[in-house]
């Protein structure tokens, strides 16, 4: 079966309001999810990564972080939002061993490189060996040196986006708190292409738009420009919230969910 990547989001697996506090009864969840999945679908081939959420997010908000980091504090803070990202990492690392789903953590800030923001290096053997030998490789957002700011974070989707052109994914998952991209009366919108982003930039960019902290609005645009380099790539996103959805995602690409983004000829 063709490789899946699977995003599990930070506003789903911690407490966006509350700092470093995990939703263990979340994860574990969707771990049995991801484990009744693979034993459905024994060839099925995945990649998992996960936001930080309220972990790193918390963290790296009073250094500006993503900004750039230049001085003594701010170096402090790096290290601070490495360790927070890395200790809610151990977290969901440890309930998907206990589901028996086999993942391997890998912690992207131990090789990725960026140029003022956009990863440039990252090293992939670790993730091809992994999925050669059966296991799940596990990635998360975290810290990244860069050679313009001197360091910076870089989240699942930036790592995501690089490790397409390496690994090319039939389809990416990116499940977070809401049921799709959302028009502002709530209604989901089924499908986006490179010919509706036009037309749909009003809706996700301002404040009576999708998402108000433009989290959803730089997602899709960037899922557009991913769908656009590799025409046979489907993007899905959707919620978690509600169980057994995972599964059905998992082991069905035909699942009528959430919003599908592709490069396919707008409706």
């Amino acid at each position: 079966m063709a490789l899946v990547f699977l995003k599990l989001g930070g506003s789903l697996i911690t407490d966006k309001h509350r700092a470093y506090t995990a939703r263990p009864s979340v994860i574990r969840r969707l771990a049995a999810e991801v484990r009744a999945a693979l034993e459905r679908t024994p060839d099925l081939r995945l990649l998992i990564g996960h936001g930080s959420g309220s972990f790193g997010h918390w963290a790296a908000r009073p250094y500006g972080t993503r900004r750039g980091v230049h001085t003594p504090a701010q170096w402090r803070g790096y290290a601070l939002v490495s360790a927070v990202a890395a200790r809610l990492n151990r977290i969901v690392t440890d309930e998907f061993l206990a589901a028996d789903v086999p993942v391997l953590s890998l912690q992207p800030s131990a090789s990725a490189r960026c140029a003022d923001g956009l990863v440039e290096h990252l090293d992939t053997y670790p993730v091809r060996a992994a999925l050669e030998h059966g296991l799940v490789p596990l990635v998360y957002g975290d810290v990244a040196l860069d050679t313009v700011r001197g360091g910076t974070i870089i989240s699942t989707e930036d790592i995501f986006v690089y490790l397409t052109a390496a690994l090319r994914p039939a389809r990416i998952l990116l499940m977070g708190e809401v049921a799709g991209v959302l028009t502002p009366t709530g209604a989901v919108i089924p499908r986006i292409t490179p010919r509706d982003l036009p037309r749909l930039r009003g809706l996700l960019g301002g404040s009576d738009g999708v998402d108000v902290t433009g989290g959803m609005a730089d997602k899709v645009a960037r899922m557009v420009a991913l769908v656009q380099r590799h025409p046979g790539l489907r993007v899905r996103i959707f919620g978690g919230e509600e169980a057994g959805l995972l599964e059905r995602v998992l082991t069905d690409p035909t699942a009528s969910l959430g919003t599908v983004v592709e490069a396919g000829e707008g409706v």
